[in-house]
């Protein structure tokens, strides 16, 4: 609230309802309604956890991932339905505090996003088993039963299937206390009335806006989450897409650029990402070649006793340049930025192995890889 009220931001808590072309009205607890005029209005409104047919949520043992954020105590045993960014960031932290975690993922892989590279999720899972954190992939939920002091989880193949069918060791059931739903989101506008002044969605209910972040009608933008998964639906996004809105509402005339975000995965060890994977990059005719190293090649982390890991770069072969940045690692969510700094500048292979880095620190690990990519890794 300090830095609000430094910038002399009003704040006001409550529902707010666009009420007119130039009015919002919001709502609070226990007062009387506010009229606040209008002139240009930014709409940062969201999203939320997406429904799963069939399985509804009570809050108390069907969860959502708002739910997972206000629980009392922790569950003796937790099955989390989606291997997603969310459904592994909350497999651990469960984990650790105790819990016997078991995922269920759809698909062939954990975090299966077309950023994350292939090399990431195989470490994720190596790190699951090692905390004995169950997963059962291409696999789905078909059907969840009260069995009194807990639930009784039904599993069945999933429709993403890649194996050969009898391949995937699925149990038939599982006896859980309680389950959390984490299978996506959905954009969180009802009842905003984004319909009285022409706001268009798309068919999922997305907002919809250009380079600059305009909706199409005159002096209303939007930022963040409710753009959906078309744009990238990130804490820091957002806030760029809030500066790019926030000085193009004054009369600027700033694009947003999606060209080299990092993706920051809250996993245990942690994942980040930039550029392109090896996939995409030879989807897009480049001569790719890629060049990893563990964490455990370098001094920094054995100190802090967090060895498990690698960094992996893409790049063009024929013209030395850096592609993609892919990371699982501690810290990889710090390390990440000298990799978007590279990908962004378009920097070469050779100019980033002459950049000296420092000793003994995990920075080191991308002199390491820069160096191998050259054919004279220090060490190995």
């Amino acid at each position: 609230m300090d830095i609000l009220k430094q910038h002399r931001i009003r704040y006001l808590q409550g529902i707010g309802t666009i009420t007119g072309p130039d009015r919002v009205t919001v709502r609070g607890h226990d007062e009387e309604p506010w009229e606040i005029p209008w002139e240009r209005l930014i709409l940062a409104l969201g999203s939320a956890p997406l429904d799963v047919p069939g399985i509804p949520v009570d809050g108390r043992r069907i969860l959502s991932s708002n739910d997972a954020l206000e629980v009392q105590t922790v569950p003796k045993s937790l099955l989390i339905v989606g291997g997603g960014v969310i459904g592994c960031e909350f497999a651990f932290i469960f984990s650790a505090f105790g819990s016997q975690v078991t995922v269920v993922e759809a698909k062939s892989r954990l975090i299966p996003l077309p950023s994350v590279d292939e090399d990431c999720s195989r470490v994720i899972q190596r790190e699951m088993a090692k905390r004995k954190i169950s997963f059962v992939l291409e696999s789905t939920v078909e059907r969840v039963e009260d069995k009194g002091e807990g639930l009784r989880v039904f599993l069945g193949a999933s429709a993403f299937a890649e194996s050969q069918p009898g391949k995937i060791r699925r149990p038939a059931s599982l006896d859980v206390e309680k389950v959390l739903l984490c299978i996506g989101r959905k954009p969180d506008t009802t009842g905003v009335g984004l319909e009285r002044i022409g706001v268009k969605v798309d068919h999922n209910g997305w907002v919809v806006a250009d380079g600059e972040m305009k909706t199409g009608v005159s002096r209303v933008y939007a930022i963040g989450d409710v753009l959906g998964p078309s744009k990238v639906m990130l804490a820091h996004v957002a806030s760029r897409e809030g500066m790019v809105a926030a000085e193009n509402a004054v009369g600027g005339a700033v694009r947003m650029s999606y060209d080299a975000v990092p993706n920051i995965i809250f996993t245990m060890p942690e994942i980040s990402n930039v550029g392109l994977t090896e996939s995409q990059a030879r989807e897009g005719g480049f001569q790719v070649k890629a060049e990893s190293v563990l964490f455990r090649n370098i001094a920094k982390p054995h100190v802090l006793g967090e060895i498990g890991g690698m960094a992996k770069i893409v790049f063009d072969a024929g013209r030395g340049r850096l592609l993609g940045v892919h990371l699982a690692g501690p810290c990889a969510s710090d390390l990440i930025a000298e990799g978007t700094l590279a990908v962004k500048s378009g920097c070469t292979i050779q100019e980033l192995a002459d950049t000296i880095h420092g000793h003994p620190t995990l920075a080191e690990i991308m002199s390491e890889v820069f160096m191998k990519a050259l054919g004279r890794p220090i060490h190995g």
